[in-house]
């Protein structure tokens, strides 16, 4: 959960999140050690004279023409492993099927029978003490811990992306066409998302909520909610 002037991420609630974080900690440091090198070097030519070696210097050439690339190699690599494992899905644990509509979800868990439900933002007037506005839901998504949950997303209507950031996942909805990606919550927990495609006049009022819970919690919450 976002806090109040906060500048950082959100706290990951995912392995996939956890390896973006570290991305993006990673690109960073790059990116200071450039401005740093910019910087220094910018400095030493305003403040020294310059010599005929300084300016027909092949070493230099060579070295501002080599580095770039192996910067350009030091931040290609750990993001394109990172692209391939948030599109791997291997054998999943379970499958839940997201509907995008103006302006609520549809949640179809595919692996149960008759467990299906709409899940529609709380009303200011309607929402508990304590919860958050805007972002609370009458019905939560609700996945077991320590499990792969492979998440097909798709819209009805126009277009939606489901998107929970805690988790590492946003997908776009398209109508007519299925997209999927997974997620894997190591503990128990809500996370909170919203749709993040601009999708009409009520967009800012269909939010997400993922609940992790217990294999036996959620395997009760299913029977008594399919029943």
């Amino acid at each position: 959960m976002a806090n109040h002037m906060q500048l950082n991420f959100q706290d990951a609630s995912s392995p996939i999140m956890e390896e973006l974080m570290q991305f993006h900690d990673h690109a960073l440091m790059v990116a200071l050690a450039i401005c740093s090198l910019v910087l220094y070097l910018l400095t030493a030519t305003l403040t020294s004279k310059l010599t005929a070696n300084t300016v027909n210097a092949q070493v230099i050439e060579l070295v501002w023409t080599i580095l770039p690339a192996m910067v350009l190699i030091a931040l290609a690599l750990p993001s394109l492993r990172i692209l391939y494992l948030m599109d791997e899905v291997n054998e999943p644990d379970m499958t839940l099927k997201a509907i995008g509509h103006q302006w609520y979800w549809t949640y179809e868990y595919t692996d149960f029978k008759d467990l299906t439900f709409d899940s529609y933002m709380t009303p200011t007037s309607d929402l508990p003490l304590g919860h958050f506005r805007l972002l609370e839901v009458d019905h939560r998504v609700i996945v077991p811990m320590n499990s792969t949950v492979r998440v097909i997303v798709t819209a009805n209507d126009v277009l939606h992306s489901w998107a929970v950031p805690s988790l590492g996942v946003k997908t776009d909805a398209i109508p007519g066409r299925l997209n999927q990606t997974s997620f894997m919550s190591p503990r128990p927990g809500v996370y909170y998302g919203q749709c993040s495609e601009i999708c009409g006049a009520n967009h800012s009022f269909m939010p997400i909520v993922v609940e992790s819970t217990p294999l036996a919690n959620f395997e009760n919450w299913s029977s008594l909610l399919s029943s």
